[in-house]
């Protein structure tokens, strides 16, 4: 792709998403997601593959679904209440339509069947791009809108850490397993919405680590299948043994990084009253430990049978840039022990 032509769509996603967070005004934010999804289509199609192809109409067709519900939803409640302001979204039938219209861009359950497919038929740049900062404009509107219904976010976030969870096991496809892995982690975000937005927003910034970090590790093996993760050895074995740790921290195990909003979460679940909700997230996060251990016994235990007698590809020289995969990798397993400043800064600002 032109240089130019990317710059100008990297502007476009920037904008959109900077248009839609500092909005205080429906029309302004729609505006601004509609800017954003306009941007990323063509990165989407750069490849001219049928899968690619297939995947930006699938996802054109979706966010554009989403975009008319969010915009019906924002006229209906300036119909019945005169107010555009994203904070006054007081009657509560276009305040869930609203949150389904965000749940439908983010891809939470039941509203999740577009984004495996789509992330499946992307390349890694692009995938990533699709997997962290796509989230951030609907999520930041999601954090403004008052909850008629508290019942309805706890019903999505159960039921898309279920379905994050559930529909990876079987999964041999990296980026599929990932959108699942999205999906499981947004339902841990919008679980504790209501009632503490700073911990949504702790463990969006995590999942956006660790997820830039496992695309760059994913990126610099050229990996997008299970099985091919056996020859990772072969390429880089310090990165091969640090994948482990990196998998374990987006399954959420201690004292990995990703352990740290998991256990915030629960246990202002807890102070909520709400324990069996809690236990029920813990018990289907059980699921995302299982397939991440798969893939840290397919890259690390497993060898692959066509092993080549000629020089290891480690001992040559790469021209690929490890710095930002090596501060990212380590940020993204490390990052436990300074809990107590992080929850500091939390609560204190």
């Amino acid at each position: 792709m032109n240089p130019y032509i990317l710059a100008l769509l990297l502007f476009g996603l920037l904008l959109g998403t900077g248009i839609t967070i500092t909005s205080s005004h429906w029309l302004l934010a729609w505006m601004g997601l509609e800017i954003n999804t306009l941007a990323i289509i063509p990165l989407m199609t750069h490849q001219h593959h049928p899968r690619a192809i297939e995947a930006a109409t699938k996802y054109f067709l979706t966010q554009a679904t989403a975009a008319a519900t969010l915009l019906f939803a924002s006229v209906t409640n300036a119909w019945l209440t005169g107010q555009w302001d994203i904070q006054l979204m007081t009657h509560p039938l276009p305040t869930t339509l609203m949150i389904l219209a965000l749940a439908l861009k983010l891809g939470l359950a039941p509203l999740h069947t577009w984004l495996p497919e789509v992330l499946q038929g992307l390349d890694l740049p692009t995938g990533l791009v699709l997997s962290t900062w796509q989230k951030v404009a609907p999520l930041a509107l999601m954090v403004q809108i008052p909850t008629p219904h508290p019942q309805l976010l706890i019903v999505l976030g159960l039921l898309s850490t279920l379905v994050g969870g559930w529909g990876g096991l079987n999964q041999t496809q990296l980026r599929k397993i990932l959108a699942y892995s999205s999906i499981a982690h947004l339902g841990w975000m919008i679980l504790i919405l209501q009632f503490d937005p700073s911990l949504t927003l702790l463990a969006l910034g995590t999942y956006l680590l660790m997820t830039l970090a496992t695309f760059m590790v994913l990126t610099f093996n050229s990996s997008t299948t299970m099985n091919s993760l056996a020859t990772s050895w072969a390429k880089a074995p310090i990165v091969t043994a640090a994948a482990p740790l990196l998998l374990l921290s987006l399954a959420g195990l201690p004292p990995m990084t990703g352990f740290l909003p998991k256990w915030l979460i629960l246990q202002e679940l807890t102070k909520q009253h709400l324990p069996l909700t809690a236990g029920l997230a813990a018990f289907t996060a059980l699921l995302s430990v299982y397939f991440y251990l798969r893939l840290s016994y397919a890259m690390t235990l497993t060898l692959s049978p066509n092993t080549l007698t000629a020089t290891a590809l480690w001992r040559l020289p790469s021209r690929k840039q490890t710095m930002p995969m090596a501060i990212t990798t380590l940020t993204a397993t490390l990052l436990l022990p300074v809990a107590p400043a992080i929850s500091a800064l939390i609560y204190t600002t």
